[in-house]
C-alpha cells in the first residue's frame, strides 16, 4: 500500500512499495514519488530540463548494487512498476535505503523550500579536485578503469541525491544556480559531519562521486536568482543542510 508521507498545497509525496526483477531474482523496494496537480518545470542532473507531473527517488535493492548492467531496461521496469509513463516523470535512484529519506522545510514571505533528501557516503565519499577518477564514460555507457589500463562496464548509482522543491517560479538561470546552492550546502554536511574521502581517509570529502539533484520551479512570483545573497537562496541552502545531515546519519548510522 502506498504511504502519503507529505501534502502540501498543490503536491503530495508518497512511499510506494513493490520489487524489481533481474533475472529470476526478485528483490522489494520502495520509490518514493512526488505528484504535482499541474505540471512543473523541473531541471535533472540526469535528464537535464522537463516539464513534468511527477519526481521520484528510487533505491535500488543492495543485492542488486552489482547487478544493474543496463540502467536504462532497470528504469523502464521502475516506471512499469509504478505505473508513470517516462515522459510524466523524472527519476533518481540510489543505493540508499528509502525509508531513511529526510524531509526539511523553509518559509518566509510567500515562498517556501522542502528538501527531500536521500544520503549515503560509506562507499563512495570523494574529495573532488584531490584525487583520481576510477571511471570513463563513453557513448553512454560507464566503464571502470582497471590497474592495467583496461575498462570494466559498470553502473553508476547516485548516492546523495538532492529533490529541491519551491513555489517560486525560477528561471532557467535560476534553476541552474539552484545547483550550485544546493552542492555548497550539502558539502558544508561533509564537513560538520567529517566525513572523509573512501580512497584517501586523510582527505576530508566534499561529496560522493554520483551525487544528482532535481530542481522543481513553481508558480509563484517570478525569482532569478538563487544565490547565497538571496533569501531564496538562503531557504534552499538551510532546507539542504537539514535534511543531507539527517539522511546521512539515518543511512549511514553516525550518531
Amino acid at each position: 500500500m502506498n504511504e502519503e508521507i507529505l501534502k502540501i498545497d498543490d503536491l503530495n509525496v508518497y512511499k510506494i512499495p513493490h520489487t524489481v526483477e533481474i533475472g529470476e531474482e526478485s528483490e522489494p523496494t520502495k520509490t518514493i514519488v512526488v505528484k504535482f496537480a499541474k505540471k512543473r518545470k523541473v531541471l535533472s542532473t540526469m535528464e537535464g530540463f522537463k516539464v513534468v507531473e511527477f519526481v521520484g527517488n528510487n533505491s535500488i535493492p543492495v543485492p542488486f548494487w552489482d547487478k544493474v548492467h543496463n540502467y536504462k531496461e532497470y528504469k523502464n521496469q521502475i516506471f512499469k512498476k509504478i505505473d508513470i509513463d517516462k515522459e510524466r516523470i523524472a527519476l533518481l535512484s540510489t543505493g540508499a535505503d528509502m525509508d531513511n529519506v529526510a524531509i526539511a522545510k523553509e518559509e518566509f514571505d510567500e515562498y517556501y523550500t522542502i528538501a527531500l533528501t536521500t544520503a549515503g557516503a560509506k562507499y563512495n565519499a570523494i574529495r573532488l579536485g584531490d584525487e583520481e577518477a576510477d571511471y570513463i564514460e563513453k557513448d553512454l555507457k560507464t566503464y571502470k578503469i582497471m590497474n592495467d589500463g583496461s575498462l570494466l562496464m559498470l553502473e553508476k548509482t547516485g548516492t546523495v541525491n538532492i529533490i529541491l522543491i519551491t513555489n517560486a517560479n525560477l528561471t532557467d538561470g535560476a534553476m541552474a544556480k539552484a545547483i550550485i546552492t544546493i552542492t555548497e550546502a550539502k558539502t558544508t554536511v561533509f564537513q560538520e559531519l567529517d566525513i572523509r574521502s573512501t580512497k584517501k581517509p586523510h582527505l576530508q570529502a566534499t561529496g560522493t562521486g554520483t551525487d544528482s539533484i532535481i530542481v522543481v520551479g513553481g508558480y509563484g512570483k517570478e525569482v532569478g536568482y538563487t544565490g547565497g545573497h538571496s533569501k531564496i537562496g538562503e531557504m534552499i541552502a538551510k532546507c539542504v543542510k537539514k535534511s543531507v545531515k539527517e539522511a546521512l546519519i539515518k543511512q549511514d548510522k553516525l550518531q
